[in-house]
């Protein structure tokens, strides 16, 4: 893969997972503390819920893990299996029909004003759907170090297999899982500034557009590699027999 190539592909799922962190503080913080990309946390949430601690619901947070696996599955359906590395074309439809569903949300919820009830959880259960979907639609991509929706198996690479774990990580490897960890808590951080010095609407359109901005660095990625590709040339057939003597 190009070098150029390879560097956006990195950038843009850095981007992501930005957008991750900044779409899970709108949603932890503004749509009753749940998470839509974090599942982790989710299915902490949905326990402690079920045994009956206070502040926390159960609904929301089991829509959105229903949210986020059929999200998963649709993705994976649409993006298919066997695919160089790289981002497909259904890949980039996938990310392109996630943006426009940001947007969407986020039109639909400053029409709405305050949300609560089915709305809050319709909202919620999109969102997580959209997360889900977004890691099949990178996959293909095949920078296991980026997985732009969770840092935990990231900073357990990053720790383990470092020198003081006595690992042998490369040089890529780290830089790739420590940007990872930062680019999550830079977009958590985003995200809950937006909604200090605005509401959640706004937090989720700052968050759509950093997702847009991951995807065209994608885009962009996938041509410097196609621009990039040795061609190919037929085999030269061999000489044919002379008859004539």
């Amino acid at each position: 893969m190009p070098r150029s190539a390879a560097g956006l592909f990195t950038t843009g799922l850095l981007l992501l997972t930005a957008a991750t962190g900044a779409i899970d503080a709108v949603s932890y913080l503004a749509l009753d503390r749940v998470f839509t990309g974090n599942m982790t946390g989710n299915v902490l949430f949905v326990a402690f819920a079920f045994v009956g601690v206070d502040g926390i619901p159960l609904l929301n947070n089991a829509l959105a893990l229903v949210g986020f696996a059929l999200g998963s599955v649709l993705g994976g359906r649409v993006v298919g299996r066997g695919h160089p590395v790289g981002l497909p074309r259904r890949s980039v439809w996938l990310l392109v029909s996630g943006t426009a569903l940001i947007l969407a949300l986020t039109g639909w919820w400053v029409l709405a004003g305050d949300i609560g009830g089915t709305a809050e959880a319709t909202l919620t259960a999109l969102l997580a759907a959209l997360m889900g979907a977004q890691v099949a639609a990178v996959k293909p991509v095949g920078n296991t170090d980026i997985t732009t929706v969770v840092v935990t198996n990231t900073l357990a690479n990053l720790t383990r297999e470092s020198r003081l774990g006595g690992g042998s990580q490369t040089p890529h490897q780290w830089r790739h899982r420590f940007l990872a960890v930062v680019a999550m808590g830079a977009g958590a951080g985003l995200g809950a500034t937006c909604l200090k010095v605005g509401d959640g609407p706004v937090a989720l359109l700052v968050s759509g557009g950093v997702f847009a901005l991951g995807t065209l660095t994608l885009v962009a990625g996938n041509r410097a590699q196609h621009h990039g590709a040795p061609v190919t040339q037929a085999p030269t057939p061999p000489p044919a027999p002379d008859l004539a003597g």
